[in-house]
């Protein structure tokens, strides 16, 4: 099976991407979305940007490698009454399934960074985008001190030691590699700029309870977890973790949760 895949489908990322729904409306509200333009969403989880791109009119399509976050897609869109907007399983290694020059925009936040390949992702997300049109990223930061970026190195000090060739994802959070993975799929360097942004995540719980959505429903983290459990340190793990999530937040009221994460924002001109 395919690793990616099977991390994506083993637990359930919409419940932690509630928390991510303000946030995913602001940064779309950014784009210049308008009525009847070509959207695809890679890596598109159950449509956090989706939704609201499809909301101000565009034509879009979501395309995520878990078959659980696009059947929980299409229900949103089915119940938003957006006939503007499907969902369908793919590999944005490999999107074989769709056209040359088929997309005005190609948007993917926090998605297409974990596939595995990300030179042929580079290379997939040029391919589809009409010449004149635009890529926009967004891609955690390796090392940067707040939330996502942290969970996942605190995560892979306690997982079991990734393939052989593996490249990791946060590799996509540095500009350099950014740049060199698009100009290798014929973008000239100076049609790609990559700036620092933020995004916030907002739940209705306090931060131990929003942990523990990370760790039940979150794929990296719930490996992490079972990967300390077979060595008698899950509770070392949860501890760091909560230290972590507690310490973040910046909610004024401590049975909320209001976190707020840097991250990568690149923008690429076919």
């Amino acid at each position: 099976m395919n690793a990616n895949k099977e991390l994506w489908e083993k637990g359930d990322f919409t419940r932690v991407a509630a928390a991510m729904r303000g946030s995913g409306a602001r940064l779309v509200d950014r784009l210049e979305i308008t009525k009847g333009l070509k959207v695809l969403d890679l890596g598109c989880g159950d449509g956090t940007t989706a939704l609201p791109a499809a909301r101000l009119g565009a034509d879009v399509l979501g395309v995520d490698i878990a078959s659980n976050l696009v059947d929980a897609g299409n229900r949103r869109a089915k119940e938003d009454g957006l006939e503007n907007l499907s969902f369908q399983q793919g590999d944005a290694c490999d999107l074989a399934e769709l056209d040359d020059q088929s997309f005005d925009l190609v948007v993917s936040i926090f998605g297409a960074m974990f596939a595995p390949k990300p030179f042929d992702v580079a290379k997939e997300m040029v391919r589809v985008t009409r010449p004149g049109g635009r890529i926009v990223m967004g891609n955690w930061i390796p090392g940067d001190p707040t939330l996502v970026a942290q969970i996942l190195k605190i995560s892979s000090a306690y997982s079991s030691p990734p393939p052989e060739g593996f490249v990791s994802p946060m590799t996509w959070g540095i500009a350099d590699n950014v740049v060199e993975r698009f100009t290798a799929a014929g973008v000239s360097h100076d049609k790609v700029t990559c700036e620092r942004d933020t995004f916030a995540f907002e739940s209705p719980v306090p931060p131990s309870e929003f942990l523990d959505l990370f760790r039940s429903y979150y794929g990296p983290t719930m490996n992490a977890f079972e990967a300390a459990e077979a060595a008698g340190r899950a509770d070392d793990l949860h501890r760091e973790l909560a230290a972590l999530f507690n310490e973040q937040n910046q909610s004024p009221n401590d049975q909320t949760t209001s976190i707020s994460a840097t991250f990568l924002r690149v923008t690429v001109e076919v």
